[in-house]
């Protein structure tokens, strides 16, 4: 695993080099609890699919990164979006890259494609959150509920350097009252480039309105709805996602 400092902060990335030259770069978004290592073997199944350079980091606080310094705020999203993604892709000279983001990760990409639009090539987004729904404040007040003595915290060891405060980072800011008005529904229509939407129909901490919201506001989106799928779809239907990937980097040119 490499790193790079980014604004006096270090962090863990990988690099997957192009199969092809006349494909766009990929970049992967983690989710609120992910890492570099816990995409798994989903980035190196995509670059051999599609052929395409890939970019694969751990936010701060997360896998190697540098810890958090400050609890988060209701606009940690946007932080994300706009503060730190920038400076890492342009130190990486990556540009015009196609975001694929997961939970937490699907929202950062469409906050910077909304404000970067003439910077990215398109987005794709895996059970994304554009506003906060009772659905997924239940099933993280059940986590927390849990989490002292879940294998979600022994998993969660193996990959960060200090998986309790990034737990409770995700758990305090979502149930916190001024969390709760948290809503990015109104930066879609600003999104230019194409758009793949996928949420699975069991996704345990979202309703099918989060991907609906964003074909009813942006102008070029195709949904993905999959069955016997949870809230990690590259995870339950890796072939079904696979494939509409491969589908949507064809479409957008090189195929």
């Amino acid at each position: 695993m490499a790193h790079i400092e980014i604004d006096g902060l270090t962090l863990e990335y990988q690099l997957i080099a192009a199969q092809r030259t006349d494909r766009p770069p990929l970049v992967f978004l983690h989710e609120a609890l992910g890492s570099v290592a816990l995409w798994r073997d989903f980035p190196a199944q995509v670059a051999q699919a599609t052929g395409c350079p890939e970019l694969i980091w751990s936010r701060i606080g997360h896998g190697q990164s540098a810890p958090l310094a400050a609890p988060r705020t209701p606009g940690y999203l946007h932080e994300e979006a706009l503060q730190r993604l920038p400076p890492l892709l342009a130190a990486l000279a990556i540009e015009r890259p196609v975001l694929i983001g997961h939970s937490d990760g699907g929202s950062i990409a469409l906050i910077y494609a909304a404000a970067l639009p003439d910077r990215v090539a398109g987005v794709v987004v895996l059970a994304p959150h554009e506003f906060v729904e009772d659905k997924a404040l239940d099933g993280i007040r059940r986590a927390g509920e849990s989490y002292a003595h879940s294998e979600r915290r022994q998993k969660l060891r193996r990959y960060h350097r200090d998986p309790d405060a990034l737990f409770r980072a995700w758990h305090d800011i979502w149930l916190a009252p001024e969390f709760r008005s948290w809503d990015i529904t109104g930066c879609l229509p600003a999104i230019r480039c194409p758009l793949l939407a996928i949420q699975g129909e069991d996704d345990e901490y979202a309703t099918m309105r989060q991907i609906e919201c964003i074909a009813e506001a942006a102008p070029d989106v195709d949904l993905l709805k999959l069955v016997d799928c949870r809230h990690s779809p590259h995870r339950d239907q890796p072939r079904s996602v696979i494939e509409a990937l491969v589908r949507f980097v064809d479409r957008l040119g090189g195929s």
